[in-house]
């Protein structure tokens, strides 16, 4: 199926086709300008196009050795495997390689996703050894490898060549692959993609190159079939990537999530529709806040409760009746997951409470019971409420002590990593979030040890408020301007939903809300209209605001204005409440 040409054709987009410097609104101008994007370039950030706001995938300083030696295993019929992290990121990526080989016609392909409890991330040994034992030549990593330097010398060592396609940090030497595909190596000139993204300029790469050789042989008989811009299609999955693993919506990537949102929305692919289905949401309308709040739960509930290959057969699958049934099962896990989340930051809550004073700067809590895979997910829940640092510890499947940590941006974990290295096995992550492994002798002295690494940090300063982009009243909450602050979408990371402050807003009512009553509505009055505006915020307690809410009090409000997906229309979601 080749994509209609019209839904890249930045002309024929409708509304935001046609906007141009001197159509900006005072609004939309004042909010990109907040945005240091300067004038000349509003057009560009409003209505990217994708053919001027992409990068050659051959800017890549090894795209050509890859290309060239998976060409060379299909020529000889070798087995690829394609070895991808278990995350939505992974497995996306995974999936755009396993569309490609499918539509060249390369059946000698298999997907290994490492278990996340059993295994753990990166690129392990005994996977390797498993697979050349089954017949694989040629491995090409999906969001992973590019510091696996003993792995890839094993592999080799096997007869076993790898290609590395990985987008984390480098942080000195290179594995001795056939190829690194990585988009921090020079002359990339995009930092920012994520794992799927590297893995989409690798099946771009793949498809150019293999159209130019259709006269060379039945090896590339699969390419002339393939209508020029088909690749297009797969950027579905780039745009689930993106959003999900956090990576900063700007450059190529705001490019990449802009049109892949656009496929999304008329994606033919089973899973995609199965997942629409399933959460009863509108495919036409779909964002990138469904990406980050339903389609991303789903897909790393299936490697957080052990069944990672779920997710990839969702997303690969052809059949309408295995992705809704693939569907309702990830569900039901989901579901079971925030069950068991909920369990742990139930009884983590209450040990902190307990063992920690309030204002700690941090909280280190663990049990052999609770599961790793899910302890980012408590921890953050905690720090939540808490602030500071939480780490949660527990046991895997082979009986190692792991652990999850969380910051509200006062420490930097990776700073609090260093500090501890000599207690820890090892460790990982970024300044907000990170994991280590732990020995169980070890264990016992970690809350010490980790206090004592924290108070050795040099304190980034306390978390800042939220500032405002722009004061408007409830009055001027409306769909017209709705629809102006999507202009300026897809929000993310580099990209953040403007926020607005609204002055003087009289409380109406207060509610808890959800299973867990952990969520908060707030209805407030607008005196000029006498209506009510609904303005909710997840995961927090009326007291975790600045100021309590209280019925009949007058309040600023700082808020964005969201789509609402359970009444329809628009609401408001609360960043904070102030006095005036």
């Amino acid at each position: 199926m080749s994509i209609p040409r019209h839904l890249f054709h930045a002309k024929n987009r409708g509304d935001c086709s046609t906007i141009t410097q001197m159509q900006v609104s005072d609004l939309v101008r004042t909010l990109l300008t907040k945005r240091g994007i300067p004038e000349s370039e509003f057009e560009t950030f409003l209505s990217p196009n994708y053919e001027q706001h992409t990068h050659s995938p051959f800017l890549f300083k090894d795209m050509d050795v890859a290309v060239a030696r998976v060409f060379a295993a299909m020529e000889r019929g070798e087995r690829i495997t394609v070895y991808a992290d278990f995350d939505c990121d992974g497995i996306p990526g995974a999936s755009v390689l396993s569309d490609l080989f499918r539509k060249i016609g390369y059946e000698n392909v298999t997907v290994y996703l490492p278990h996340r409890d059993k295994e753990g991330y990166g690129f392990h040994i005994a996977a390797i050894e498993k697979l050349a034992t089954e017949g694989t030549k040629l491995i090409i990593t999906v969001d992973v490898g590019t510091t696996a330097i003993e792995p890839v010398k094993f592999a080799k060592g096997l007869g076993v060549d790898v290609i590395v396609t990985d987008h984390h940090e480098i942080p000195g030497e290179l594995p001795d692959a056939v190829a690194v595909l990585n988009p921090k190596i020079a002359p990339y000139p995009f930092p920012g993609l994520c794992g799927a993204g590297v893995a989409f300029k690798l099946a771009q790469a793949l498809l150019y190159k293999g159209r130019s050789c259709v006269d060379k042989g039945p090896t590339f008989a699969g390419f002339a079939t393939i209508p020029e811009g088909w690749e297009k299609w797969l950027l579905d999955l780039v745009a689930i990537a993106t959003v999900a693993d956090l990576v900063p919506l700007v450059g190529e990537n705001r490019t990449l999530v802009y049109w892949g949102l656009q496929v999304l929305r008329k994606s033919p692919r089973p899973g995609i529709v199965a997942l629409v289905n399933q959460l009863r949401l509108r495919k036409a309308e779909l964002d990138e806040t469904d990406i980050g709040f339903s389609f991303a739960p789903r897909i790393n509930a299936a490697s957080r409760m052990g069944e990672p290959g779920l997710a990839l057969r969702l997303l690969t699958t052809q059949d309408r009746a295995e992705a809704a049934k693939i569907a309702s099962e990830l569900e039901t896990l989901n579901a079971s997951r925030k069950g068991v989340v909920a369990g742990i930051v139930k009884e983590a809550k209450k040990r902190a409470r307990q063992r920690f004073n309030e204002g700690d700067a941090i909280t280190v809590l663990g049990d052999t019971e609770w599961k790793p895979a899910l302890l980012g997910l408590a921890a953050n829940s905690v720090m939540n409420e808490r602030g500071g640092v939480v780490c949660l510890w527990g046991r895997d499947a082979n009986g190692v002590l792991k652990g999850s940590c969380r910051s509200d941006g006062n420490i930097s974990i990776m700073d609090l990593f260093s500090n501890a290295r000599a207690s820890l096995v090892e460790s990982g992550g970024h300044a907000a979030s990170g994991g280590f492994t732990v020995t169980s002798e070890n264990i016992h002295t970690l809350p010490e040890v980790l206090a004592q690494a924290a108070a050795a940090c040099n304190a980034i300063g306390s978390p800042e408020a939220p500032s405002h982009d722009s004061l408007t009243s409830l009055r001027e909450i409306s769909a017209s301007l709705f629809r102006e602050v999507s202009l300026l979408a897809p929000f993310g990371m580099g990209n953040s939903k403007p926020i607005f402050r609204i002055p003087r807003a009289r409380i109406i009512s207060v509610r808890r809300f959800g299973k867990e009553k952990n969520h908060t509505e707030v209805s407030l009055l607008c005196s000029e209209t006498g209506k009510t505006q609904r303005a909710f915020q997840f995961f927090k307690a009326p007291e975790n605001f600045s100021r309590l809410p209280i019925p009949d009090d007058l309040v600023d409000v700082l808020a964005t204005i969201e789509r609402d997906s359970f009444r329809g229309g628009h609401a408001l979601r609360i960043v904070d409440i102030l006095s005036i």
